[in-house]
């Protein structure tokens, strides 16, 4: 995968580096020379030059990447470059740094961006997930704020441990897509049971984080009756003999 990411600072760097571990193409564009070369970022390409100028952009063949990713401290820079990205090259994908959560709004696909990261917000929700057991905290938003991800480590008193996966009425536009036990990824399925200290990860709609945060929390009175798999709210794998896509 070919990823451009404009600002090669703390943050655009760290997100090269990470992507350089999986072997991924990287193309760093920055305005200052002297952050070519950076420690840590071998295999980088490099390109100086203001990403807001279309010359730049074109040079750096944007419009062969499969992410742009605007990472500046500048919020009018990242919300301008995912625009061209998005507008001008046709980028398939486009994730944008919001740096003030004043602008938050801003960053949505009028503007071209697709995934808008906050990162003092997604620092702070990684904070709570170490130390908020029991409550549902938002990791990321998705889709320009419509979806989110978000995770729910189990406290060993709650009402969810022993039951089933498939047991459970999860909220519609709530679904379980992956389970983390002993730092082991579990693909849910309806018969796996549910354990103290597990942690619960849903892809969900705005509007139905309340509903899933209800359902989750102690005082529920949600009862365990069986629901369909077309309808259990999670991730269900298909079969070789299945036609539809696989994941």
């Amino acid at each position: 995968m070919k990823v451009v990411i404009v600002g090669a600072g703390s943050v655009g760097s760290s997100i090269a580096r990470e992507l350089l571990a999986h072997k991924h193409e990287i193309l760093l564009i920055d305005l200052k020379p002297e952050v070519i070369g950076r420690s840590g970022l071998r295999g980088a390409h490099w390109l100086v030059g203001d990403a807001c100028e279309l010359s730049t952009l074109q040079g750096a063949k944007v419009e062969d990447a499969d992410v742009v990713v605007s990472a500046t401290g500048d919020d009018k820079v990242n919300l301008v470059v995912s625009l061209l990205a998005k507008t001008e090259f046709g980028v398939g994908r486009t994730v944008g740094r919001v740096n003030n959560p004043k602008n938050d709004w801003m960053f949505n696909d009028s503007w071209g961006v697709d995934v808008a990261v906050n990162t003092p917000q997604l620092m702070t929700a990684l904070v709570e997930e170490a130390v908020e057991i029991g409550d549902l905290v938002r990791l990321l938003t998705l889709q320009t704020g419509v979806s989110a991800l978000v995770e729910f480590t189990v406290p060993h008193d709650s009402h969810v441990i022993g039951r089933t996966v498939g047991e459970i009425r999860w909220p519609e536009d709530s679904t379980l897509v992956a389970i983390l036990r002993d730092h082991a990824p579990i693909t849910p399925s309806r018969d796996d049971v549910i354990d103290g200290g597990d942690e619960l990860f849903f892809v969900t709609t705005i509007a139905a984080e309340d509903d899933l945060r209800a359902l989750l929390s102690p005082d529920s009175a949600e009862s365990p009756q069986p629901r369909p798999a077309e309808d259990a709210g999670y991730l269900e794998q298909q079969g070789p003999e299945d036609d539809g896509f696989e994941g």
